[in-house]
């Protein structure tokens, strides 16, 4: 399989290296770190409507660009290397991949078109525990009353919770048990006793908040596809959001081994570039390895996705767990090559190994997808 991008995605990912040079520098990302909802609202505004990032692998018939998952792992990877802060992740690769695969047709050309433009954000509220990844582990209810639906519950970790316009969030039938029962509903933020909270967080490029659901009442309409059968939905789109956190997180490893290789022919000690050593030159080869093997994974889940391939749930845990480890060890390593000025501000070093550390835990950790493979494989 050829996994070489074609010459039409290689010059959207140098229209797209080029934009995030001037907007996603260093001084940019600390900027935006520090800023009230985490990222530059200017910035966002560009990447959905002059870039059209926002619209990639939404169709056209909702008001998207109709490309696919390979241009939107394309992108990811560059936005992966500048550390981009943005609410990308959690509007395009989470909560639209919801309402596509859960929606009826009426509600995908409700909501998506906004997302596709970039003009509402939207994040998934599924999480409520530590187990990680199971759409089944859904304490949250959603009970009828009347016409409408009253939600009740809390939701933790939600990525970008805290400016998003539009809420995707999971619920269940009282007294259902597992998947069964689980729906899907879109709650607009705005709506009256749902209460937001952003957490304290380790890596401060992204940002989760805590949301309560105190009764929260909404129509029928707001629930994706038919009563109780929200988990497939769920569970596709937490598959399609882990492989584009994978090929995100590829991005971030080659840019901790570009700036470990970068340090390593400047800094001089004992009268010689520090790249001159052994030690240092196995570490940057191993690092090398690791970023090309975790890219291959990347890539192949992107084509899998692309296709409809039945294999993604396989797929895309073997992606999650090798980038997110694959990242980490590279963000480790170059921690060790810069020494000590690599944990200080002034260095972009140690926001990839937070951002990498966190993304570990993000979508289920590896030792939760290996096993996931695993339990797939009959073993």
């Amino acid at each position: 399989m050829d996994f070489a991008f074609s010459a039409e995605q290689e010059e959207l990912r140098a229209a797209a290296r080029d934009f995030l040079a001037d907007h996603s520098s260093p001084e940019a990302v600390r900027r935006a770190m520090a800023s009230d909802l985490g990222f530059d609202s200017e910035v966002w505004k560009r990447i959905g409507h002059d870039l059209g990032w926002t619209s990639v692998h939404i169709p056209e018939a909702y008001g998207g660009a109709g490309l696919g998952y390979v241009e939107l792992v394309a992108l990811l990877e560059v936005m992966g290397e500048a550390l981009l802060c943005a609410p990308f992740l959690s509007s395009v690769c989470l909560a639209a991949n919801a309402i596509l695969a859960g929606a009826s047709e009426m509600q995908k050309r409700e909501w998506l078109p906004a997302i596709a433009a970039g003009r509402t954000r939207a994040a998934l509220a599924f999480d409520e525990s530590t187990r990680h990844g199971e759409t089944s582990v859904c304490q949250a209810t959603a009970r009828r009353e009347g016409g409408d639906f009253v939600l009740a519950g809390r939701k933790r970790f939600v990525l970008d919770g805290h400016s998003a316009e539009l809420l995707l969030v999971s619920a269940r039938r009282p007294g259902s048990a597992g998947d069964d029962g689980v729906s899907l509903f879109a709650v607009p933020s705005s709506a009256r006793g749902v209460e937001r909270r952003a957490l304290p967080t380790m890596d401060p490029t992204r940002r989760l908040a805590e949301i309560e659901l105190r009764d929260v009442r909404v129509p029928a309409s707001a629930r994706l596809g038919d009563e109780g059968w929200g988990a497939p939905a769920l569970a596709r789109a937490l598959d399609l959001g882990a492989v584009a956190l994978a090929a995100e997180q590829v991005g971030g490893a080659q840019r901790c081994l570009d700036l470990s290789v970068h340090h390593a022919k400047q800094r001089v000690q004992f009268g010689r570039p520090i790249g001159s050593f052994q030690a240092i030159k196995h570490t940057c080869a191993d690092m090398m390895v690791a970023v090309e093997s975790a890219r291959s994974a990347a890539y192949y889940a992107g084509c899998v996705a692309a296709e409809g391939g039945d294999d993604l749930a396989r797929v895309a845990s073997l992606a999650k767990a090798w980038c997110s480890e694959a990242y980490f060890r590279c963000a480790a390593d170059a921690l060790q090559i810069h020494g000590g000025v690599g944990f200080t501000w002034e260095y972009d070093v140690h926001l990839h190994l937070k951002r990498a550390r966190s993304g570990e835990s993000f979508l289920g950790p590896p030792a939760w997808h290996r096993e996931r493979v695993a339990r797939s494989l009959g073993l």
